[in-house]
């Protein structure tokens, strides 16, 4: 006697997470992951910050294999979360290359005069 072999499927998503509410079509969430590797080349080039923005650069991708996977809610808190280290790592960069700035002109100033 030969064993048979079941196919057994899990689902991925709750039950109802794939209804889409009555008002119209739901915009998936954004992962931001463009944002954050600019950031961490930007601040790995130019200042030394590309360790502050790597997070961010992690939430990005946990954010984008959410959304693959079908899990919206997690997409959605971890691309806030990716929002919010970005826009933290973009005042940090451009508040560093500001002062930088500003070193370079105080030098060119004082050696001309």
């Amino acid at each position: 006697m030969k064993p048979r072999q079941v196919e057994v499927s899990i689902p991925l998503q709750p039950p109802g997470a794939g209804a889409t509410p009555a008002g119209g079509r739901v915009e998936p969430p954004r992962d931001y992951v463009l944002w954050s590797l600019f950031n961490v080349l930007l601040g790995f080039g130019l200042t030394f910050f590309g360790c502050f923005c790597f997070p961010a650069l992690i939430y990005s991708i946990k954010a984008r294999d959410c959304k693959v996977l079908g899990d919206m809610e997690g997409a959605r808190q971890h691309g806030t979360r990716a929002k919010v280290l970005n826009i933290i790592c973009s005042v940090l960069l451009i508040l560093t290359l500001l002062v930088i700035a500003t070193f370079i002109i105080n030098a060119i100033v004082l050696t001309v005069t």
